[in-house]
């Protein structure tokens, strides 16, 4: 099976780096389209280019690559390959799967492309059952775990909270487990499911209303919020706390 690569990188070595790198990877990537700007990464989706995976840096030589992500609607994922490290909330919250700091090795980027192969086994949410993934609202139900050896399901109704982290997505259960979602976003997630059961708090957490036990006051604008199943508190952001109280008494 082939896949077709889009490589935004404004650097010329680096772009040879991602090649030579694809090259060596068993499965055939193919390179559709190297832009160097914002621009030319516009200019190429307006005009119907797609890509299964965009293999993209963050600085360009006219902007920041978010420029892109917030102008086009893109359903592909993205790995970040950047000198910064400042960027990785905002770099997952835009359909990234993983964030390479320069320089990076081959078995670096190898680790990367592995998420991609297993984002790419995903069922794509239009194909999804209602049976298996979904209900009649068209919200989640419950989610696909990848583990190493192999996969589950997670139901909705077991999550406490998700917890984006350091660039990993994770789902913390009412028993307090963690369960690694590797592929999605926070951003994805929260689309997915019920906003009249989970609320954003903050730009990390989705909190779910069933595993809220107590609120209490936290500084001037905030809440400390305590679920079931961890014992350290959620706190809403100053943004939020308004809507989180008029949200959790519905």
């Amino acid at each position: 099976m082939q896949f077709d690569i889009l490589i935004i990188e404004d650097e010329m070595p680096a772009r040879r780096k991602l090649k030579r790198y694809l090259d060596q990877l068993e499965e055939e990537a193919c390179v559709v389209a190297e832009c160097a700007t914002v621009e030319e990464a516009i200019v190429f989706f307006e005009e119907g280019g797609k890509a299964d995976l965009i293999l993209s840096d963050i600085s360009l030589q006219d902007g920041n690559a978010f420029d892109i992500y917030r102008e086009i609607a893109l359903k592909s994922p993205i790995v970040f390959t950047t000198a910064y490290n400042t960027y990785m909330l905002d770099a997952f919250e835009s359909n990234g799967i993983d964030y390479l700091l320069k320089p990076f090795t081959f078995e670096r980027f190898e680790k990367a492309w592995k998420k991609f192969l297993l984002f790419r086994q995903q069922v794509p949410p239009q194909k999804e059952s209602t049976s298996s993934l979904g209900n009649s609202t068209g919200f989640r139900s419950r989610f696909i775990v990848n583990t190493v050896k192999d996969s589950y399901f997670l139901d909705v109704e077991a999550i406490a909270f998700f917890l984006a982290e350091e660039g990993v997505l994770k789902a913390m259960d009412l028993q307090g487990k963690s369960h690694l979602m590797g592929i999605a976003t926070l951003k994805e997630v929260e689309e997915k499911v019920d906003p009249n059961r989970f609320f954003r708090i903050n730009r990390s957490e989705l909190v779910h209303k069933k595993a809220i036990i107590r609120m209490e006051r936290y500084g001037k604008n905030n809440l400390a919020i305590q679920v079931t199943g961890y014992d350290k508190k959620l706190i809403t952001s100053q943004a939020t706390t308004a809507a989180f109280r008029a949200w959790v008494q519905e």
